[in-house]
This record gives structure tokens, C-alpha cells and sequence, in this order.
């Protein structure tokens, strides 16, 4: 039987903004970025289970801790070779296949996961990806054999944080389906990733106002709150220059 465990993988270290998943989403009550994410992927019936990918190094140590709070486990990995860190997540969780998404990225579109799941099942694919989305609110589910023979047959940038890059770049080797996200969403003028100062003072506005529904905030209410606050937009769009993951 097909398992999916979510691999989520951290580390304090950022040129941009130290520690970004251990940022305050929430100041008031101190839910960092991280704690959200952890309630969002255990509030989705379709994932099994969850697994922190934590990078080596003492300044990292905080995110063991985090796992112990939230219940779940948490493995060491090399800080560069993400793929592998990921790979070790679902190893630990005893996955099939691997849920990927950024620990920079609070909000993530959930109304499509069944579905894509059901098709990545039926169609038996190496991975399926969701399309057109902004920055930030994307997954992957990836089959656990696919990241290892991209670790196995990649180079060191295919290891990086960009995990799927082997697999986008030899897709005729791959099984892949996209999955096209619905106009009121598929808006990939915006960004919802917390790379900069400047994206948590818009992600933190977006949990100050939506609060109620979280941690599964809908990303319509998400863009129609954002496309209200144009000046929210504005503070953000000298870093707005995503690429969809798959064509």
C-alpha cells in the first residue's frame, strides 16, 4: 500500500532572513512558521505522516525540538543535500512517496491534495506537481524511488534545495503530471514565500487577518485579502520572478 509522508525540511542558516521557519507567524501566541505547517500537514487526512528534515549543526538543534513538541520524528542530514534529507524523511516515516514543500511557505493550497493524490495513484506516477499557483503555496508528491535515483544519478546542484530539478530536467525518464491550479488562484503575479523580511510582514498580515480559519486558511481568501492590500503587494514585488516547476 502507498504511503505519503510529508518530508519538511529546515535549517536556521539564511543569507536573506536567519531562521525563517522559526519565525513568529503569529507573535502574540509565538506560532512560528514551522509549528503552522506541522498543524496544516497533520490536519490533511491524505498524509500519514510527517517527518522534519533537519539540517546538521548545533544552530539547527531547535527544530528536534520543535519534532518533540509536535509529536512527530525528526532525522540529521547533510545541510546542502536536501534530496537526501528528504529521502531520509520518508525512510523514517515509512513512506511510498514524499509530500514536498518549502518550510518557507506557511500557506499551502490543500483543496486540490486528495484529488492529486487519487491521480498520482491511478496514473501511477513518479511525481505530480501543482501549477500556477503563486510563489510559496505549491507541492510536489513525489514517488520515494524517483529522489532516489535522482540522488543516485544527479549532480551536486540536482542534491541542493531544488529537489525535483533532476526529474524536470530528464521528465521523458519520469512519470509526471501537472496539475493546473483554477483562475482565482492561479496568479503567479503574487508571492506567499518568506525569503525576506519584508514576505513575513505580508504572510504575518495574512495570518493577523485570516486567523480564524487556520491552519487551513483557503489561499482564494488568501489572494482576495492580498489583492485587497495592494500595498501589502507592493512590498514584496521586487522579489517576485517564479517559475513554474513543470511546463
Amino acid at each position: 500500500m502507498r504511503k505519503l509522508v510529508a518530508a519538511l525540511a529546515c535549517r536556521a542558516h539564511g543569507t536573506r532572513l536567519y531562521g525563517k521557519p522559526l519565525q513568529a507567524l503569529d507573535v502574540a501566541q509565538q506560532i512560528s512558521v514551522i509549528d503552522y505547517m506541522i498543524k496544516f500537514v497533520q490536519s490533511e487526512p491524505t498524509i500519514s505522516d510527517v517527518v522534519l528534515g533537519v539540517a546538521e549543526g548545533a544552530e539547527n538543534e531547535p527544530f528536534h525540538e520543535v519534532a518533540t513538541r509536535h509529536g512527530i520524528k525528526s532525522i540529521v542530514g547533510d545541510e546542502t543535500d536536501v534530496l537526501h534529507r528528504l529521502i531520509l524523511c520518508g525512510q523514517a516515516g515509512g513512506g511510498t512517496d514524499v509530500f514536498r514543500i518549502t518550510t518557507e511557505s506557511p500557506f499551502i493550497y490543500f483543496e486540490p491534495i486528495p484529488d492529486a493524490w487519487a491521480r498520482h495513484l491511478a496514473h501511477d506516477n513518479d511525481i505530480t506537481a501543482l501549477a500556477g499557483v503563486p510563489d510559496g503555496p505549491g507541492f510536489e508528491m513525489i514517488r520515494l524511488e524517483a529522489l532516489e535515483r535522482s540522488h543516485a544519478n544527479g549532480e551536486d546542484r540536482h542534491r541542493s534545495e531544488l529537489c525535483s530539478l533532476y526529474i524536470r530536467e530528464h521528465q521523458d525518464e519520469f512519470r509526471v503530471e501537472t496539475i493546473e491550479a483554477p483562475p482565482e488562484v492561479n496568479r503567479m503575479d503574487l508571492r506567499l514565500t518568506i525569503d525576506y523580511p519584508e514576505d513575513l510582514v505580508l504572510c504575518r498580515r495574512i495570518y493577523e487577518a485570516l486567523q480564524a480559519e487556520a491552519p487551513r486558511i483557503p489561499l482564494r481568501k488568501i489572494v482576495e485579502f492580498v489583492d485587497a492590500h495592494p500595498e501589502l503587494q507592493q512590498l514584496v514585488q521586487p522579489y517576485c520572478a517564479f517559475e513554474r516547476w513543470f511546463k
